[in-house]
């Protein structure tokens, strides 16, 4: 019998990867029905209501300023003290232009596939990544805490082959489920733009840059199910992954943060684990120094910036993979398995 067949039917028959698989699906259906009941597609009608909110705001304002213009004639010819509440002279006090208010600025939410889509693979790929770390550790780390894997080691002692298996088959059924996602991901967001918003603009090239974003959140989820896997083989229970993320990501990242935030240390997201995550889905991540001055040619001050680009972040998630991996291909080759 096929040992990654066997893993593969065992990694699908757990009730907890099917209850985990199945959370994560339904977030990311309610995600895309969240967006559809709030976004609207903009017609005539909604144009016009703009427009007679935008002319009642001019009207407000025209209002406001006329009796601000009053009061300020009425204290100033009774010599009321003002406290620098009114200038100097009271006709100053005027409304807006009308074409200063934008008709714009009362339509309603609605989602534009060229410009919005891009952002919702970052949440998609970090639903799926989570499932995958909390699957990935959960089917190695039961595996060692009720001692199937000494008995299977009985049964197979190639350890490294063992262990390998299980990680193929636990990627190759992450990937049998990413994979569709993505696909009714693409399809469920372009029925919200087609009935809720708007598809024009989107070109061969707005399609390829989509394709490669998800790629690049595909790989994530990969990847994180990997270390999810490797941290709890390292530590032969579940709660070794479980705990070291939290212990990563709360104490470290967030303590870290304040830490570097109280030292004003200068680009102190640049440390942090969660920026290099965004810049691998959205190839950079630009950050900003405002204790810094940049003077421009026009006299203005810019501030200093640095980028953090999707090649940064491979190296960093390659190097942190080999070695989270190869420390627990180590351990299953080097120690004692009883």
């Amino acid at each position: 019998m096929s040992l990654f067949r066997t893993e593969l039917r065992r990694l699908t028959k757990r009730r907890f990867t099917r209850y985990m698989t199945l959370l994560g699906l339904l977030v990311l259906v309610a995600i895309v029905v969240g967006v559809f009941f709030t976004n609207q597609k903009i017609g005539a009608d909604q144009l016009a209501k703009a427009e007679r909110q935008a002319d009642q705001q001019y009207q407000e304002q025209v209002r406001w300023s006329d009796q601000e213009r009053a009061a300020c004639e009425q204290a100033k010819t009774a010599g009321t003290s003002t406290d620098g509440r009114y200038p100097d002279d009271c006709s100053m006090i005027t409304a807006p232009p009308r074409d200063q208010i934008d008709a714009k600025w009362f339509l309603p939410s609605t989602f534009d596939f060229r410009d919005t889509f891009d952002e919702t693979l970052i949440p998609f790929a970090a639903i799926l990544a989570l499932v995958g770390f909390v699957v990935g550790a959960s089917f190695v780390g039961a595996e060692w805490s009720t001692g199937g894997m000494m008995n299977l080691l009985l049964w197979r002692p190639k350890r490294l082959t063992v262990l390998l298996t299980k990680l193929a088959a636990l990627l190759t059924g992450m990937l049998a489920v990413t994979l569709p996602a993505a696909v009714v991901w693409f399809a469920g967001f372009w029925a919200v733009a087609s009935f809720r918003g708007s598809t024009e603009k989107v070109t061969s090239g707005v399609w390829q840059s989509f394709v490669l974003t998800g790629v690049r959140g595909v790989v994530l989820v990969l990847v994180l199910t990997t270390i999810g896997f490797a941290l709890a083989s390292l530590g032969r229970h579940t709660a070794m992954a479980l705990g070291g993320v939290v212990a990563v990501m709360v104490v470290g990242q967030f303590g870290l943060g304040i830490l570097l935030s109280m030292a004003s240390v200068r680009w102190a997201e640049a440390w942090l684990l969660p920026t290099y995550a965004l810049a691998w889905m959205t190839k950079t991540v630009t950050l900003q120094d405002y204790n810094s001055c940049n003077a421009t040619y026009y006299g203005s001050c810019e501030p200093a910036t640095l980028d953090i680009t999707w090649q940064q972040s491979s190296v960093l998630f390659s190097v942190g993979l080999v070695v989270i991996l190869g420390a627990a291909l180590w351990s299953m080759r080097r120690r004692d398995i009883t």
